[in-house]
């Protein structure tokens, strides 16, 4: 998993899946929620925003795709805390495997 803020996008790469593109209003409208669900997930330590100059939170599409599985988790009846672990738990796994694949190519080389 890659830590929310430990990635700092150059400006204007918005190829970058964490550029920091979307403000808290847009990500809620393309998530189909509130500003509140997104606080909420900043606060069960999902997803952590970057900030602009101005202090506005910013969001990233690794972060709104992480935001959106929480959303169908909760969404089923799980609550917020435990979808967010949840939700971490298989991003963790996915870079597992992730590098793992890249480490059985090297060997094989």
């Amino acid at each position: 998993m890659v830590p929310d803020g430990e990635r700092p996008a150059a400006p204007g790469n918005l190829d970058d899946e964490h550029y920091p593109g979307y403000t808290m209003g847009r990500a809620a409208d393309l998530l189909g929620t509130t500003q509140g669900f997104l606080r909420s997930l900043g606060e069960a330590g999902l997803i952590t925003p970057q900030r602009s100059a101005g202090g506005h939170r910013r969001y990233s599409r690794h972060q709104l795709r992480l935001a959106a599985r929480a959303r169908e988790l909760v969404d089923q009846g799980t609550a917020v805390d435990a979808a967010c672990r949840i939700v971490i738990l298989e991003d963790e796994l996915r870079e597992a495997r992730r590098l793992n694949r890249a480490l059985q190519g090297e060997a094989e080389a």
